[in-house]
């Protein structure tokens, strides 16, 4: 049962930010289109002026006269992304008269990506994303993601700590975490809601942050992308697949990322002497999305599919990405695979402390689907970093596999 789009639900990362508000002159909250900032900064309490450079004559006044846009303090501005300049204002503005909480930045682009303009607020600003929800945030399951956060713990006791029961990955997949399309519930309107999206992207967003010479162009290698979600990265396929030179693939795919809809997951170095490998793996902010691009607007879909591991990947990652953003000061997302292709679909970074989840759509657990996680555990032997390891498969219930190695099920992830 979905709520109606009247409710406006609390975002995990809520206290987090307040906290940060507390603290810095400037807090930056990035994400893509329709993710839910505006609802989230209008919903912290504080009756402050708010603007919007989706307004054209505000964003006419911040790039002609930006101090007057912000001489009221505290205010919330919107869309920051539009005016690169008003950043520079900001920054004097700061060091003018430093006080916490003065300035709430919206953007729908990652800032720290964007030339020149995070040089401009290094030491005064605290930067937040805010990915879609995931389904324990929408549902606002009273665990919330409490299970992951106690795998670091010793005391972990996978009977009390960790929800059993099954799952519903293909309806969370296709659903992804974007309000509008959650409430849903027919697949044609659905698919209408993401190729609308698709589009004021394409028309609007992309278009703010970079010429593109041919949106055609720009849409198919966004397909092909989709259809690559949780594998390694190679450009030099990825642009031959396109039709685009290796330059022009590479320009497109940073500008998704600075957009907000794709993510490149990192490798996880565990050991400079072991053969590694290098590449960041391709993964999307919104598996709705991702889904959609791909072709798959359905459960029948998702079922039908070859790859259907990687398309388990991205959906538990909608819920991972979650996870980090709610304290990105000590949580890194990676993944780990050497050159014998030994491999773990997720590894966990806590405080220094780390935790290996590799990913199974089977209901059961064989001893085999544990090899990358003991190969990834004998790499890290004497670094004493990894608190656990575990198998996260699509049965209901979990069982020891070795000492500190779990089968658990991802049901509670994806309800």
């Amino acid at each position: 049962m979905f709520h109606g789009m009247q409710d406006i639900r609390p975002r995990l990362v809520t206290t987090k930010l307040n906290l940060a508000r507390s603290v810095m002159p400037v807090v930056v909250i990035t994400g893509a289109r329709q993710t839910g900032k505006t609802t989230l900064v209008q919903s912290l309490g504080a009756k402050v002026p708010y603007f919007t450079l989706d307004d054209l004559g505000v964003l006419e006044q911040a790039e002609r006269s930006p101090e007057t846009l912000l001489a009221q303090t505290p205010v919330t501005i919107d869309e920051v992304q539009r005016a690169p300049a008003l950043l520079s204002a900001i920054k004097r503005a700061v060091d003018k008269s430093r006080k916490s909480g003065d300035f709430l930045l919206t953007g729908s682009a990652n800032l720290l990506l964007m030339k020149g303009v995070s040089e401009s607020l290094a030491g005064r600003a605290v930067y937040f994303d805010l990915p879609p929800f995931c389904p324990v945030e929408w549902l606002e399951k009273k665990e919330r993601l409490s299970p992951l956060d106690k795998l670091f713990q010793d005391t972990f006791d996978s009977r009390n700590d960790w929800p059993e029961g099954k799952g519903d990955f293909p309806k969370w997949l296709i659903r992804g975490g974007f309000p509008s399309a959650i409430e849903t519930d027919s697949d044609e309107e659905r698919a209408v809601w993401f190729a609308a999206y698709t589009q004021t992207y394409l028309e609007r967003d992309l278009r703010q942050l970079s010429a593109v010479a041919s949106l055609s162009d720009f849409q198919r290698l966004m397909r092909i992308a989709a259809q690559r979600t949780g594998r390694i990265i190679n450009q030099a396929e990825l642009a031959r697949d396109a039709a685009l030179s290796h330059a022009t693939a590479h320009r497109y795919l940073n500008l998704l990322e600075t957009g907000c809809l794709l993510s490149r997951l990192r490798p996880y170095a565990s050991n400079l002497t072991t053969a590694m490998v290098k590449s960041p793996k391709l993964l999307w902010a919104d598996c709705g999305l991702a889904a959609s691009l791909a072709g798959i607007g359905d459960v029948a879909a998702v079922k039908r599919r070859d790859d259907v591991g990687f398309w388990l990947e991205q959906a538990i990652f909608q819920t991972l990405q979650v996870w980090r953003a709610v304290n990105p000061d000590k949580r890194q997302l990676y993944f780990w695979r050497d050159k014998n292709n030994n491999e773990v679909d997720f590894i966990l970074e806590h405080a220094g402390e780390l935790v290996a989840l590799e990913l199974k759509t089977a209901e059961s657990v064989r001893p085999s689907d544990a090899n990358g996680l003991i190969a990834f555990k004998e790499v890290l032997k004497k670094k004493k970093l990894l608190k656990r390891s575990v198998v996260l498969h699509g049965g209901d219930n979990g069982r020891l596999l070795g000492d500190d190695l779990l089968a658990l099920p991802w049901g509670w992830m994806l309800p």
